[in-house]
């Protein structure tokens, strides 16, 4: 794992290049702190700090083959890459390390863009071709490594994170309040987007080349929910999945540095314990997050499954006194506006674990997109057959929809039936499954001086993907959680983010591409949907404790507003006036004013959901504001840029490789 960054920009002067390409690295040094290294040549420069887990003494980066005419820099793991390199061998590919970086060089020089689709990895590369002067960016395809880029009239940069960008002379930030409106509607940036003008990312499944100063962006992979009918037995259905998880938490675990297991005590973290104490020689180490309010805490459960598996258990205790404490140093590693804390608990743990001693944790991401283990597939089911259904059918199903939530308790049940009768039909086209998520973003909408349709953009990314349209309701519902909040805000702002913030690196077995495709084959076979993940429990039923098997989920949760009334931190200074409120563009400071005032006056239930996460949603966009538009971080105490010890700069200026180990 690591962290890469560069420019090819030919404005920049060439006595100040490597102090760029350094500075840019130095404000991403939490992402790689185990050596540092660039490559500068003729205008272009590229670098990496490295997070070293496999290949620790030959691994060093930025790499190149041996005629020196291909360079890449590359954050993250090939999972694959001993299978590969075995047939890059056969094919006459000859090697100077055992690193998947090396791999990853030479699949692109023996198969071009092809090799793409060959990786089982979570990655963001950068490659040059010195001969012809082309730059290739890559992301892997279900986004679990950032890659970000700005296309500017002086030149083209890119970075695992935005920070980096700072170091770029004449570089500023400026928030966009159309993206805002988006991020707001839908809780994350599209896959394409980020909150600041002039910056994107690069997609999930995608690269972009660049030569002669022209870009053109393509898609190597196109997201598949589908899939052929299963033509097995049930069994054989509990066998897939349980054959393929056991062969990506296999391939997971290779690593030349111990791997922890990330556990929350519900079923997919035991699942991936499980797999790992079956394939691990030694004894696996686990970790959790405990809570101070006994409401929000699976402590016991995360205890239960430690004892029956006999890991070595761990865990780091959160109050809301150390979420609103880490708040600002959380948003600045996440680099976009959020809608809930939750991000900040996994910022603490991740630093946990590092202190730990572990650089490489497994952990259950996306097994709920895979498998349909959100509610929010249940009640797609329910509102899509609606109609079909006797009231007391209706009620059964309602009873069993969300038995976290109080307001779908029995009480309610009359009123939750009215609310979902009204969203049995579609509004929003290609929509549907998350209309009614999505009144929540409407109350958000309030908080902009633009207030036009907040979905638009989105809408049109449904309506211009290939094969989306002829997909089941349930179908689009998992398509829109893969590319809305699993990418853009779990595998990032959640999870990625805050564990590389202290350089700790994180794997998700159910994102294998081999995983998801057996899911997309048993989903809905077997069962009505009604039983949460109901082939993947019947996979691991015998070798997993009682709780996670019939507990029924427990979503993750952190304290929210709560918080920041209680304990009333400085920083909160930035959205208690108008005129503060003012200084963040986009925003109407009127109505976020009177929001703040309702929400830091309220007493527990008076805050509703909607307006707890329009609260967050401001200020983190607040925090934002004041850390990267007006470039105060010191203001939160956000350590500035680091030194580095620079193990490798090759400088071509000077017509051969300069190495030095000094600091910079």
């Amino acid at each position: 794992m690591c962290g890469i960054a560069g420019f090819a920009s030919p404005a920049v002067l060439p006595g100040t290049r490597p102090a760029v390409i350094t500075g840019m690295l130095s404000r991403i040094r939490h992402r790689g702190p185990d050596e540092a290294g660039y490559y500068l040549d003729d205008g272009v420069a590229m670098g990496t700090v490295r997070l070293a887990i496999v290949d620790l003494a030959s691994g060093a980066q930025p790499m190149s083959d041996s005629t020196e005419r291909y360079w890449i820099c590359f954050n993250g793991e090939l999972y694959n890459h001993i299978e590969l390199r075995e047939e890059l061998t056969g094919l006459g590919r000859q090697f100077r390390t055992r690193s998947d970086t090396e791999v990853v060089l030479q699949a692109w020089i023996q198969w071009g863009r092809s090799c793409l689709s060959r990786f089982n990895g979570a990655f963001a590369f950068a490659v040059r071709d010195a001969l012809t002067d082309e730059l290739l960016i890559a992301r892997d395809r279900y986004g679990k490594r950032p890659l970000f880029y700005a296309d500017r009239p002086d030149g083209f940069l890119f970075a695992s994170e935005m920070k980096a960008f700072h170091a770029h002379p004449g570089f500023s930030f400026e928030l966009d309040p159309h993206e805002l409106k988006s991020i707001y509607g839908i809780w994350t940036p599209l896959p394409d987007r980020t909150p600041f003008k002039g910056i994107r990312q690069l997609p999930p499944g995608s690269l972009l080349t660049r030569r002669d100063g022209r870009t053109e962006l393509h898609t190597y992979e196109e997201l598949a929910v589908d899939a052929p009918p299963f033509t097995g037995t049930a069994a054989d259905a509990a066998a897939l999945v349980r054959d393929t998880l056991r062969t990506s938490v296999e391939v997971r675990l290779r690593s030349d540095v111990e791997v922890g297991v990330y556990l929350s005590g519900g079923l997919d973290s035991s699942i991936v314990a499980r797999l790992a104490t079956d394939l691990s020689s030694h004894e696996v180490r686990t970790f959790s997050v405990e809570f101070e309010d006994r409401a929000l805490d699976e402590s016991s459960s995360q205890h239960e499954v430690a004892r029956h598996l006999g890991t070595r258990h761990s865990s780091i205790a959160i109050s809301t006194a150390d979420v609103v404490e880490n708040f600002p140093a959380a948003i600045h590693h996440a680099e976009v506006p959020v809608f809930r804390t939750a991000l900040v608990p996994m910022y603490l743990l991740s630093r946990h674990v590092r202190d730990a001693g572990i650089k490489t944790i497994l952990s259950g991401e996306g097994a709920d997109e895979a498998f349909l283990g959100y509610s929010l597939f249940r009640e797609t089911m329910l509102r899509a057959d609606w109609h079909r259904l006797t009231a007391e059918e209706r009620g059964e199903r309602i009873a069993v929809l969300h038995p976290e939530l109080a307001h779908f308790g029995p009480e309610h049940r009359v009123h939750v039936s009215g609310l979902l009768s009204q969203f049995t039909e579609e509004r929003l086209d290609g929509l549907f499954s998350h209309e009614l998520r999505y009144q929540n973003g409407r109350f958000a909408q309030r908080l902009l001086k633009d207030r036009a349709e907040p979905f638009a953009d989105l809408l049109a990314l449904v309506r211009d993907t290939p094969g989306y349209a002829a997909l089941s309701p349930t179908q689009k519902a998992q398509w829109l959680e893969f590319k809305t909040l699993l990418a853009g805000y779990l595998l990032s702002s959640q999870g990625e983010r805050m564990g590389l913030a202290h350089g700790v690196e994180n794997r998700c077995p159910f994102l294998d591409p081999a995983v998801v495709r057996a899911a997309a084959l048993v989903n809905l076979r077997f069962d009505d949907g009604w039983e949460e993940k109901a082939v993947l429990k019947e996979a691991f039923r015998d070798v997993l404790p009682a709780g996670p098997l019939t507990r029924r989920k427990q979503p993750y949760r952190a304290p929210g507003s709560t918080a920041f009334r209680e304990h009333r931190p400085d920083y909160l200074e930035l959205v208690l006036s108008e005129h503060e409120l003012g200084q963040i563009d986009g925003i109407d400071p009127v109505f976020a004013k009177r929001l703040v005032d309702k929400v830091l006056a309220a007493e527990g239930p008076e805050v509703s959901t909607k307006e707890d996460q329009a609260f967050i949603h401001l200020l983190s966009t607040a925090v934002l504001n004041r850390q990267f538009v007006m470039d105060r971080g010191e203001d939160m105490r956000i350590p500035q840029a680091a030194e580095m010890n620079l193990t490798t700069v090759i400088d071509r200026r000077h017509g051969s490789p300069l190495l030095t180990g000094g600091k910079r």
